[in-house]
């Protein structure tokens, strides 16, 4: 943040959530955090707020989202994917059992659907929960 640049209320909001995490964890007394948050709130540009925290620890980075866990969207997606195939599987299944085809015609299917399920899990599950959103139109 440049001192000497106006700030946003963006900015502020940043500073005066940091105070106020400050006096929940009995950092600061509550006549300082009033006294602060008045303070943030009447700053202009980014000097003003930097005294206001320079006592106060650094917080902590923001956590980053775990790889490996499917969304819950992913997940109900997965659930509809395997009940799809699971039922299409108990089809072919019951057509071999009806029909005179001595071999068991429907292990090729099912291994494509077993492999599509497969695959959709692995990549349900190497994206992060940001890829997940609405995608933005193309130009």
């Amino acid at each position: 943040m440049n001192d000497h640049i106006r700030i946003s209320d963006a900015e502020r909001e940043t500073v005066a959530v940091r105070i106020r995490d400050a006096a929940a964890e009995g950092r600061l007394t509550l006549e300082e955090a009033d006294e602060r948050q008045r303070a943030v709130y009447e700053a202009r540009v980014g000097a003003d707020l930097a005294p206001l925290t320079v006592d106060l620890p650094e917080p902590p980075p923001p956590a980053v989202p775990r790889r490996g866990t499917p969304s819950p969207q992913a997940r109900r997606r997965l659930l509809i994917h395997a009940g799809i195939g699971a039922a299409f599987a108990l089809l072919l299944l019951l057509r071999w059992i009806v029909g005179p085809v001595p071999f068991f015609w429907p292990a090729g299917p099912v291994f494509w659907i077993a492999a599509s399920l497969v695959g959709h899990y692995w990549w349900a599950t190497r994206r992060s929960p940001q890829d997940s959103g609405p995608r933005p139109a193309r130009p």
